[in-house]
Parts: structure tokens; C-alpha cells; sequence
């Protein structure tokens, strides 16, 4: 069978649903690949690079359709292609089902087989598939970079002969894919990045990556993502409005605003009012990731880049994985690839719909005349019920008192053992040894104590560089096998001349791998 690619005829849309690379996969599964000319030149693959990888370039989107058994799309495809497809065709593209009961209704009645990508559940086995996911990824980045544009100002502080310069201070919205792109961007651009998210879970998330987790001073029962499909579930008036009011403290020192909060098929929640817009600082920035949904925050222009009065920049773009074409359609084509690899388990070029496989059922929303939509619930939920964590009592001041004197109790009793033993063992050394030997042997014990206790209070990821220097200062007994490898006897000699080595190695192995250890803490 054969995998056609038309170009997209959404205004705007850059993207492709098949790449070179991906119709070379494809290719192994049995498929046959084609493209319309010209589909991938907006995402710079051109029709040359296509046929190099052994794909047939169709003259328009008529032939395309007429000779392809399977269409992949990365939009919707409009009214005017569904009535000109042929009937029985297979579809695989974004189709938000929720808002296109029409369209539905249009495929239906050319017998189309259409799988939504945007319908894809959010299960570990499908994860490969998640093409929601993947532009979400790109939509955070890409966020980021415009505000960065349209930001007067470095993201990094610096201290420059002309002055210092403050670091740009950011907060994100929402912390599910799209959010954790834009703090992890923002960070490693150097901004002081703070984030939010309904969902305290992901406090660890977000710290983890460098940024600091908004708190609200608020107690309430959350619903189990594992029952939302993944995402937050709405939130109650009560703790709105105290997300509002955190908002609004915030709102007059934070210079870049990012807004990611928005749940498939519902309007996006206003939580960037008018009021916290006014109390920004002339020359910040917000941008509405959810603005095709009505934005997040309430001066969100769709598609329009507005700025207010008091010279904030407002960004309602809804094409930002559009805007960086290339990285797109490589990860949406690999999610495509994914899906037919699945459809495909044969390997023989002939795609089977299994309707007790979860992906498969949960994408499928039209097949053999039918309106399959909206699916049946996954047999796997999209996350593990997570199990409530157990609250360790807090210590009080008595009983941390008494936990400190028990321990150092016991601290001082195993030291206080451990001289005694010592001690006694040096007495019976020294009523058999020779004075000379104990004159070293006191020497070595008290390296050995000081030794010990001088390691046990280095922190442990300093030990391998410590111990690799202290192996090389240690090495100072090279000198001792120096003088003795001209000694007269053929023994010492010998055993000389393996100190020197084994010293040597200990030397130049030791600075070595100390200098490798301290190149990792450094900035190339």
C-alpha cells in the first residue's frame, strides 16, 4: 500500500507529515511513500531530497489523494479535500474530534478510516506516538525564544565594566510539557525562573530543573491525573481565587510571563487578569500559549502580537510549532511512524485496525461508516494512582534534644571503646618491639587517626578527587625508594625498583585524575 503526504492548506501551517528520514522507515514496514510536490519546502525538505529517499513526488494534491491508500495530514483536512477524496481512504492527522462533529460527519460518509493523533491516550506504551506531546515540547521552547525577542533586556545577568545588569526574572504558568520546555529553556538561558502548577507533585519537577515552585498557602483535594487523563483537573473557585491573589503579588516584579495552562476541547482558564497586566513593568513580556483556546491571560489576541498602554508586549501566537517548521515535522512524522508501525504488525505493508489494542481504539475516530468517537476508557489509565504519602510527625524541640544527646552518647562511648583497644594494642607492641620501630609506629597510627577523621568530614562527592591528590602527595615515598635502588644489594634493588613504579604511578595517575575530576565543575 501506499502513504501519501499532501501539502498543508491551513493559512500559515509550515509543517509536513512525512520527512525523508521517516519515509525511510517507512519503507521498511512495506509501505510505499509518496509526497506532494512542494509539501516540504516551508519545513526546508525539498522534492529532490524526497526522491533521493526513494520517494514519488505526485504533481498535485488530486493525484496524491487518487494514489495513496493511506493520507497522513498534520491538520485537519478542510471540507473542500474531504469532498474531493475518494472513498475508503485511511486518515492520520490532528482532528480534534470534540469540534468537528461536521467533519466527522463528512468522513463518515466517504467510508474513511480516521485515526486522530490528538486522540492518542496518554499510556506508557504510547507515549512513542504522543504527537500532542512533541509539539507541546516545541511550543515551550519556542515561547521562550519569542520572549526573548521581544524582551529588552539579557535573560543572564552580568557584571560589565559599563555596569551590572539584573538577570531577567520569569515566571511559567502550568507545568505539564509545554511548561517544563519553557522552564528548562529559561533557566538554562539564565533567568531567575519561578513556576506554578495545580498540582503540588510536581514542586520536585520543577526544582529539579533549576526553578523555583510557586507556593499557595491552600489545601485542597485534588482529583488523580490518572482520572483527567493526564492533565490538571479544574479548580475550585475558592482556590482560584487564591491563585489569583498569589498572581497579583507576583505580577510587579516578574518581567516575563508565559502561560501554558489549557486542557484539550475546553476554553482556555483566564489567570493572568487586566489589573496584573497594568502592575507589570513597562517593557514586560507575557506569551499565551493557550491563545487558540481564548487565552490564559484576559488582553490574549489570537494569531496577534499586542502591546498595552503601559508597554507590555502581549504574544497570542497559536502557530509556534509551525514557527520552527524543520524540528516539527521531524517529530511529528516519527510520531506517524510510530502510529503505522503499530497499524502494521506484520511488516508487510498492509495496515490492520485492532480494536481491543488501547492506542489504536482511543485514535480511532471514524472507521467502516461508522462515528467510532468518543472511545472507551483505556484498560490502562494514563498515570498510576499515586499513593498518598504517609505525613512523618514533626519533632519537637524536647525530642530532638534527646536524639542528639543519645547520639553523641553513643558516638563518644565507640571512640572512647576504640582508644581503649588501641591502646592497649600499642602496650603490647611496645613491651616486644625494638624503641626504634615504635618511634614510627606512633607516627603511623596518629596519620592513621588524623587520616580517618579528616576524610569522614569531606563531603562524598569530593572523595574521588581528595583521595586521587592525597595517593599523589602520599607518593612522597618515592624519595625513600630513590636512594635506596643504588644500594649494593640485588634485593633491595629490586624491591626499589618497584616502589619507583608503583610511586610513580600513584604521582601521575593521582594529579591526573584530579584535574579530569575539576575540568567536570568547569564551563568550556
Amino acid at each position: 500500500m501506499k502513504i501519501g503526504a499532501p501539502k498543508e492548506t491551513a493559512p500559515g501551517e509550515a509543517r509536513v507529515a512525512l520527512t525523508p528520514e521517516s519515509a525511510g522507515r517507512l519503507q521498511k514496514l512495506g509501505y510505499e511513500c509518496l509526497v506532494e510536490s512542494g509539501a516540504g519546502v516551508a519545513a526546508s525538505f525539498t522534492d529532490e531530497a524526497y526522491r533521493a529517499a526513494g520517494v514519488e513526488v505526485a504533481a498535485s494534491a488530486a493525484d496524491l489523494w487518487n494514489n495513496a491508500d493511506v493520507i497522513v495530514k498534520v491538520r485537519e483536512p478542510s471540507a473542500d479535500e474531504i469532498d474531493a477524496a475518494p472513498e475508503g481512504k485511511i486518515l492520520i492527522g490532528f482532528i480534534w474530534p470534540a469540534s468537528n462533529e461536521a467533519l466527522l460527519e463528512k468522513m463518515k460518509a466517504r467510508n474513511m478510516t480516521v485515526l486522530a493523533m490528538d486522540m492518542v491516550p496518554r499510556i506508557s506504551r504510547a507515549q512513542k506516538m504522543d504527537a500532542l506531546s512533541s509539539m507541546a515540547n516545541i511550543a515551550g521552547y519556542r515561547a521562550v525564544i519569542e520572549a526573548g525577542n521581544n524582551f529588552g533586556r539579557f535573560f543572564m545577568g552580568q557584571m560589565t565594566a559599563a555596569g551590572k545588569v539584573p538577570p531577567a526574572r520569569v515566571l511559567v504558568v502550568g507545568a505539564g510539557v509545554a511548561g517544563l520546555a519553557a522552564i528548562g529553556t529559561s533557566v538554562a538561558l539564565g533567568a531567575i525562573t519561578k513556576a506554578f502548577d495545580v498540582r503540588p507533585e510536581v514542586a520536585e519537577q520543577i526544582e529539579s530543573m533549576g526553578a523555583e515552585f510557586v507556593f499557595l498557602d491552600f489545601e485542597e483535594a485534588q482529583q488523580d491525573g490518572a482520572e483527567s487523563g493526564g492533565y490538571a483537573a479544574p479548580s475550585s473557585p475558592e482556590f482560584r481565587e487564591k491563585q489569583l491573589e498569589k498572581f497579583r503579588a507576583l505580577a510587579p516584579e516578574i518581567d516575563i510571563v508565559i502561560t501554558t495552562a489549557l486542557i484539550p476541547n475546553r476554553p482556555a482558564p483566564e489567570l493572568w487578569t487586566e489589573d496584573m497586566v497594568e502592575a507589570m513593568q513597562p517593557g514586560s513580556v507575557i506569551v499565551d500559549l493557550a491563545a487558540e483556546r481564548g487565552g490564559n491571560c484576559t488582553l490574549t489576541r489570537a494569531d496577534e502580537r499586542i502591546v498595552t498602554d503601559n508597554d507590555v508586549t502581549i504574544i497570542g501566537y497559536t502557530d509556534f510549532p509551525s514557527r520552527m517548521a524543520t524540528q516539527s515535522s521531524n517529530l511529528y512524522a516519527n510520531n506517524i511512524r510510530h502510529m503505522l508501525d503499530d497499524l502494521t504488525p506484520d511488516k508487510d505493508g498492509t495496515p490492520v485496525v485492532d480494536m481491543d489494542d488501547d492506542v489504536i481504539r482511543g485514535a480511532l475516530v471514524t472507521h467502516e461508516g461508522e462515528i467510532t468517537w468518543p472511545p472507551p476508557a483505556p484498560k490502562v489509565k494514563a498515570i498510576a494512582s499515586a499513593a498518598p504519602k504517609r505525613k512523618e510527625p514533626e519533632e519537637t524541640a524536647e525530642e530532638k534534644s534527646a536524639r542528639e544527646a543519645a547520639a553523641l552518647k553513643k558516638s563518644l562511648n565507640r571512640t572512647g571503646l576504640m582508644l581503649g583497644i588501641g591502646g592497649l594494642l600499642c602496650l603490647g607492641v611496645g613491651y616486644l618491639a625494638p624503641p626504634s620501630f615504635m618511634q614510627h609506629f606512633i607516627v603511623f597510627v596518629l596519620s592513621v587517626f588524623v587520616g580517618y577523621h579528616v576524610i569522614w568530614g569531606v563531603a562524598h562527592s569530593l572523595h574521588t578527587p581528595l583521595m586521587a591528590i592525597t595517593n599523589a602527595i602520599s607518593s612522597i615515598i618515592i624519595v625513600g625508594a630513590l636512594l635506596q635502588v643504588v644500594s649494593g644489594s640485588s634485593t633491595v634493588m629490586i624491591l626499589a625498583a618497584i616502589s619507583i613504579l608503583v610511586a610513580s604511578v600513584n604521582i601521575f595517575g593521582g594529579f591526573l585524575v584530579t584535574r579530569r575530576m575539576l575540568a567536570m565543575f568547569q564551563r568550556s
